[in-house]
């Protein structure tokens, strides 16, 4: 099994401990990877263009003047898309859908795979306990800084720990998680991941695949 420093929030190694070579020892495989990471991102989009079609605008339906005779074009409607203030063809719509199923096994290897990435670009940063006194933001800036973190950050949070998530809301380049919710598309778009050993052991325990 792997070890992994521990270090508690005046940035000092207090000890090493050994993690799951299921969770944290993946094979690298990076077309799943990004598969489940466009399916989320997909699920996520919010669908705000939409185009009004000839049917939706304003406008009269009386046919503009007689088909023939006049000398002009032929034209039905003033809601026709080759005029001016008619209706758009095949513009956007907000009733497209961009939903894409994920399938568990493979969201749950997902995880595994940017898990073990961390692990081995010395990117997870393990910390005995997450206990902040006052619940300020400045003993968070001051547990990164010993940290020597200057980089975007994910911090993921035990359920117990629920309370200190506050105090990292207005850190600059952070962002916070509860560690049930932990996805790759927040892992992927923060370079170090920060966790409780509460954490890690929730992730082990939810992640082997020995576990029956």
């Amino acid at each position: 099994m792997a070890k992994l420093k521990v270090y508690n929030i005046a940035g000092k190694e207090v000890e090493e401990i050994e993690v799951s070579d299921a969770v944290f020892g993946a094979k690298p495989n990076d077309e799943l990877v990004q598969q489940v990471f466009v399916s989320i991102q997909s699920n996520q989009r919010q669908v705000l263009a939409h185009t009004k079609n000839r049917g939706e605008r304003a406008g009269s339906g009386i046919k503009p003047w007689k088909q023939k005779g006049t000398g002009r074009a032929r034209v039905g409607s003033v809601r026709t898309p080759t005029w001016r203030k008619g209706g758009v063809a095949f513009g956007p719509r907000n009733d497209r859908n961009f939903k894409k199923k994920i399938n568990k096994k493979m969201n749950t290897q997902a995880i595994k795979l940017v898990l073990s990435g961390k692990f081995k670009d010395n990117e997870l940063r393990i910390i005995d306990k997450i206990d902040f006194k006052d619940g300020k933001t400045k003993e968070v800036a001051a547990v990164l800084k010993n940290l020597g973190i200057t980089s975007r950050i994910l911090m993921a949070f035990a359920a117990a720990e629920k309370d200190a998530r506050i105090a990292s809301r207005n850190i600059a380049k952070a962002e916070n998680i509860m560690t049930a919710q932990l996805n790759i598309v927040d892992m992927l778009n923060n370079k170090y991941l920060l966790m409780s050993k509460d954490s890690l052991k929730y992730l082990e325990e939810k992640y082997t695949e020995d576990k029956k």
